[in-house]
């Protein structure tokens, strides 16, 4: 059995666990759909605290998108977020710190 990829986060919305990664094709749409600079800066942005809603609302939909779901961003304006907005935030980090870490070698023992 395959090992889960280590970008993966969990999302809980509407009482659903949802699997969340930010795949190459996820982050072609979510750099696409940035309405200010690149990933380098959402990145930056999130590492200095000067992240937008729109910026956690842009992860989380990519991070679903990259998981398998078919959905878009209108269809969560009323869901319910495990962890309410703070919570949300917390995960779109998690998930873009994920992405952009280095994969680990196969000595590390995991």
């Amino acid at each position: 059995m395959a090992n889960p990829w280590r970008g993966d986060v969990a999302l809980v919305i509407d009482g659903e666990r949802h699997v969340m990664r930010l795949t190459l094709g996820a982050l072609a749409e979510l750099e696409a759909g940035l309405e200010t600079g690149s990933l380098v800066e959402l990145v930056q942005r999130f590492e200095d605290g000067r992240f937008s809603t729109r910026d956690v609302l842009a992860l989380i939909v990519a991070g679903l998108r990259g998981g398998g779901w078919t959905g878009r961003a209108p269809d969560l304006m009323s869901a319910e977020i495990e962890g309410g907005p703070m919570g949300a935030a917390k995960t779109a980090a998690e998930l873009l710190a994920r992405a952009f870490m280095l994969p680990e070698t196969a000595d590390d023992g995991v």
